[in-house]
């Protein structure tokens, strides 16, 4: 196939307009598929609500107005305090909840604005509120202030409690992201003191948490040495082999975790089938996945849809694209209705494989069915474009489909036109992220400045790393060294100006460089509480804390 073949890869049939305005929802559906490793820092698992689907007109403008004034907190945090409590907008549930979706990276500007609303009159923040507050704070590290906000939850001796299980299990999930498992482990416990039960289910939330943010080795010895409390079922085991298979993808380790049920005599389960035949379709080893398939059907295990869409992907990734399809129709009759992961797991594969006839026919086909397309279909054929008319093309088509892009989706574009060294489309990219109510986060900064860089664009990247840090992210470590030897080599380039009056020397300035001549600037900045760790006193019991009274 030539290139001028796939020069447009995306001009799909008419089907595409036509089905589509007929199409409305899943498409923001957390998946789980089948050939996607997951990673454990997107935002699938977050516990931030995300942007509410908003017709009311006058919602959108107000949180719009509120946006704006945050949009540059870092630079100006008092102009955007005040301009908060001179605003006219009533704080309600809905912008609340809005808002903190769309400033979630900058947790200063949430938090501000988070305290700001709950001192509106007739306006209280209620649970829903407080999780949003809660995840954005453990995101960026700030636990003890989430957990001085569990605190207020508490409502004292007198007023009522607002504190559920899954309260605590956002702070589970943020310890585990972050890989302090200890404190995961304690936080998990401290479900007693809030006077919750702790059952085989909340053992199951902990291991969940553990494996998605890949302490697959921890939630392992955890499930071991709690067989007494926590007696061994399927299900659990099944979450343990899943983090092996598909958050670790580590085949030598699935098998032996797999073997461990059989010595164990856990009963495996279609869920632990699925599990291990997705893990063999990762390593391209498509005859043990048609192994384990035909041994589920001589030991009458039906395959679930899960089982369906692993062994279908394994074949378009094995290149037996008519077996794949012949399945997918198998399934069909079994009863199990193909859904947009079935056709990712066809889509993504045919793509990788830049067979892009067979991807376009399988889209139509999706869409024929009235399936929206996910954000990891539009993904997979932004893989294949080879211009930025044809990427800014499908962006479009994207949003005109209810699917809009998501940080994921620019992080891959920028990496893109990086690569291309297409500097003005990266721009471009960059502020359609915040046209279209996306705030960056710590990786988009990361690889933004590290394209600039690598593009020669060095006082660009400079500039961007230091408002990364600004917004409180934690600096990367490759970035600093990358960017001081840059800043080491610019100043042993540039000219010293030396005054011969008082013999002074004068450097050039540069944001990375500590000027000594500028301390009252220092204190300033010692003074600013984004910029510093929390010091403050804290109650610390069992593995939690409070501030202290």
């Amino acid at each position: 196939m030539g290139s001028s073949d796939i020069r447009i890869p995306i001009q799909f049939s008419s089907t595409f307009s036509s089905s589509t305005s007929n199409v409305s929802g899943g498409s923001n559906m957390i998946e789980q598929e089948v050939g996607d490793q997951s990673d454990a820092d997107d935002d699938d698992y977050d516990d931030i609500e995300e942007g509410l689907a908003v017709n009311d007109e006058k919602l959108v403008q107000k949180v719009d107005t509120i946006v704006d004034i945050l949009q540059n907190f870092g630079s100006n945090g008092p102009e955007a305090k005040l301009k908060l409590e001179q605003c006219d907008v009533p704080a309600s549930s809905e912008l609340v909840v809005e808002v903190l979706s769309r400033v979630r990276n900058d947790w200063a500007a949430a938090f501000t604005f988070f305290l700001w609303a709950g001192k509106q009159p007739g306006y209280t923040h209620s649970v829903r509120e407080y999780h949003s507050m809660i995840s954005i704070l453990g995101k960026m590290r700030k636990f003890d202030t989430a957990w001085a906000l569990i605190d207020e939850m508490r409502g004292g001796k007198t007023g009522p409690s607002l504190v559920t299980p899954q309260t605590l299990l956002i702070m589970i999930r943020k310890y585990c992201a972050v890989h302090d498992v200890g404190k995961a482990i304690n936080t998990f416990y401290a479900l007693k003191r809030f006077k919750f039960t702790i059952g085989i289910e909340e053992f199951q939330d902990l291991l969940c948490a553990l494996c998605r943010y890949k302490n697959v080795e921890d939630a392992e010895h955890l499930l071991f040495c709690n067989e007494k409390v926590f007696p061994f079922n399927t299900k659990s085991f099944n979450i343990v082999l899943n983090g092996w298979c598909n958050m670790i993808v580590n085949l030598r380790e699935a098998k032996r975790f797999w073997r461990e049920m059989g010595r164990r005599e856990i009963a495996r389960d279609a869920v632990s089938y699925s599990s291990m035949i997705s893990c063999y379709s990762k390593a391209s080893n498509l005859n043990d996945v048609l192994k384990l398939f035909n041994q589920m059907k001589e030991l009458g295990i039906a395959p679930d849809k899960k089982v369906y869409n692993a062994v279908i992907y394994a074949l378009a990734k094995g290149k037996l694209v008519k077996e794949a399809c012949n399945l997918l129709k198998t399934m069909e009759e079994k009863g199990f209705k193909p859904d947009v992961v079935t056709y990712n797991s066809l889509i993504k594969p045919l793509c990788k494989a830049r067979r892009i006839d067979e991807a376009r026919l399988a889209f139509d086909e999706m869409l024929q069915r009235g399936l929206s397309p996910s954000i990891r279909t539009y993904h997979a054929f932004f893989s294949i474009l080879r211009t930025g008319e044809e990427v800014f093309e499908l962006l479009g088509k994207m949003k005109k489909t209810g699917c809009p892009p998501t940080n994921d989706t620019y992080i891959m574009l920028i990496r893109k036109f990086c690569r291309w060294r297409q500097i003005e489309n990266v721009f471009k990219l960059w502020n359609e992220m915040g046209e279209n109510g996306l705030s960056p986060d710590r990786s988009s900064y990361i690889v933004l400045v590290h394209g600039l860089f690598l593009n020669g664009k060095l006082e660009e990247a400079s500039k961007y790393y230091e408002e990364m840090k600004e917004k409180g992210f934690l600096p990367e470590p490759k970035t600093d060294e990358m960017l001081q030897a840059w800043v080491t080599s610019k100043q042993i380039a540039v000219p010293q100006k030396v005054d011969l009056k008082d013999n002074q020397v004068h450097h050039c300035h540069c944001p990375l460089i500590k000027n000594t001549s500028t301390s009252s600037n220092a204190s300033v900045h010692e003074r600013d509480f984004r910029k510093q760790p929390e010091t403050r006193k804290v109650t610390r019991e069992k593995g939690f804390s409070f501030w202290e009274h």
